[in-house]
């Protein structure tokens, strides 16, 4: 996908870019390169996949939800900033919160907003488990998303306890959803989420399988959970 090609699609589902914002895309994109030559931020750095698989695919959480307003999100384990980053670039007036418990990509994450000139964009360097405990961030967020970083069971865990009630958890996932899904049913309701909606969808060009699953927060989320870090994964509730 050329940047003409991620310009026209973004459009054709109502998402405008300006030249002010495909200049962001272009320095995301440098310093995405330039910084994972010293770190492992991504083994995909050819520039039309990078603008597919990372950019064109975090994007794609706004075609399923609602992102033409001021709310509050969550992004848990973003590593490079997907999708928290490229939402923020098309969305400006997001207030986005990234956590992830690598101190590098933090510090990576530090220098893309400041490059990028982006407001409203809170870093924290933190495992998801601890970050949710703390009364400043437990359901205070009106979105709460992740991409592909564990299986759904563990994943609402971590995700649920910071999102509001009313609020969503967005999860963003590749093959197998509906059958990881089938599987985190009774921990997602036990966690206070409701499952609204899956919607399974193919990349442009490449036709590589995509699914955005939307889970409601209904109920507070017991207290206990997450339980101690390390311990989802491990022992992910049934």
């Amino acid at each position: 996908m050329n940047t003409e090609q991620f310009i026209h699609l973004l459009a054709e589902k109502g998402i405008e870019l300006d030249e002010k914002q495909m200049r962001q895309f272009e320095t995301y994109y440098e310093l995405l390169i330039e910084w994972n030559q010293k770190m492992n931020l991504t083994a995909i750095t050819d520039k039309e996949e990078v603008y597919l698989k990372h950019f064109y695919d975090s994007v794609t959480a706004a075609m399923y939800t609602n992102l033409n307003q001021s709310i509050r999100i969550c992004d848990v384990g973003a590593g490079a900033g997907f999708p928290s980053i490229p939402l923020k670039i098309c969305f400006p007036q997001l207030d986005i919160t990234i956590v992830d418990s690598l101190q590098k990509r933090i510090s990576f994450l530090q220098n893309l907003t400041e490059h990028l000139g982006l407001t409203k964009v809170s870093l924290f360097h933190d495992r998801a488990e601890t970050f949710a405990q703390s009364q400043a961030h437990r359901e205070k967020y009106d979105l709460v998303t992740a991409r592909a970083v564990a299986r759904m069971s563990v994943l609402s865990e971590l995700c649920l306890p910071l999102a509001r009630q009313g609020g969503q958890f967005v999860a963003m996932k590749a093959q197998h959803a509906k059958d990881e899904l089938k599987t985190a049913e009774k921990a997602i309701k036990l966690l206070g989420g409701d499952i609204e909606n899956i919607f399974s969808f193919s990349l442009p060009f490449e036709e590589s399988e995509r699914s955005i699953i939307i889970i409601k927060k209904v109920k507070a989320t017991p207290k206990k959970y997450p339980r101690k870090p390390g311990t989802p994964n491990r022992l992910p509730l049934e």
